[in-house]
């Protein structure tokens, strides 16, 4: 068996003396495990950091066997996001995110292209943030539990919608809430809009997503393992939303705390 893709590294963990063990998020092969020779020692230990795009060919005897891996850097990106700890949170928190939720080898097709351009935005320093919530929500229709806030469950509505249902994720305006607007969760405003300005608005959307993708980690039996890089993301976010000392491209730092 023999296959040639590309993809993004989302993980790598030594493997006796020399080798390494990786985990790629491929475009045609979508989530992959197998064994890099040498992969252990120190000349590689830059290029396999998560989030680096490679390209990548793969070789086993039959395919459910484990498999090598060669590879050849294409693009380094956790390198250029060490002076931006938000993003680099960001980074590591959508790849350990990868690792706990999609199913081992199953082709994902266009969430990969937009896996691609989450990261692309990222390094690019744009306006990323709601781009990060925008791919947590196509995560969470890759795994079966997306959120749908196009129009109010129960009168069909799409105007005043305030709310999410916490066991569906569907979404309840503020007429059709009624007595049970309490249980509901709210909407915040970066989710409802699409547009993300300060990081106070990051922060909340990344509360309600943390909801529906603890609820997906717990089916997996990858809560533990996969919320501590999605959690280091969420704090930092909190703590500069109050302090202020991370201003978005074209603000004051004032300005992006509010």
């Amino acid at each position: 068996m023999h296959w040639s893709d590309e993809g993004v590294l989302l993980a790598a963990r030594r493997h006796g003396e020399s080798a390494a063990i990786l985990e790629i998020f491929t475009r045609d092969h979508g989530r992959h495990v197998g064994l890099l020779r040498g992969g252990g020692s120190r000349r590689m230990a830059a290029t396999l950091q998560p989030g680096t795009q490679l390209a990548v060919e793969w070789r086993a005897r039959l395919a459910e066997h484990l498999g090598t891996f060669r590879i050849e850097l294409v693009t380094c990106r956790a390198a250029s996001l060490l002076h931006d700890p938000l993003a680099l949170a960001a980074l590591t928190s959508s790849c350990s995110l990868l690792t706990r939720i999609l199913a081992e080898r199953a082709p994902t097709g266009r969430f990969y292209l937009q896996t691609i351009n989450f990261l692309d935005v990222l390094m690019a320093n744009e306006m990323w943030m709601a781009t990060y919530l925008d791919w947590e929500l196509a995560l969470l229709r890759e795994a079966g539990r997306g959120l749908d806030l196009s129009r109010c469950v129960v009168t069909g509505s799409r105007k005043n919608l305030r709310y999410v249902s916490p066991r569906s994720g569907a979404a309840v305006s503020e007429e059709g809430s009624g007595k049970w607007a309490p249980k509901l969760l709210e909407i915040p405003a970066c989710l409802a809009t699409g547009e993300c300005s300060t990081i106070a608005d990051f922060a909340a959307g990344l509360l309600l997503t943390r909801h529906f993708l603890n609820a997906v980690l717990i089916e997996t039996s990858s809560l533990d393992k996969a919320t501590a890089a999605r959690q280091r993301l969420e704090t930092l976010a909190i703590e500069m939303s109050s302090g202020g000392t991370y201003p978005l491209r074209g603000q004051s730092t004032a300005s992006a705390s509010r």
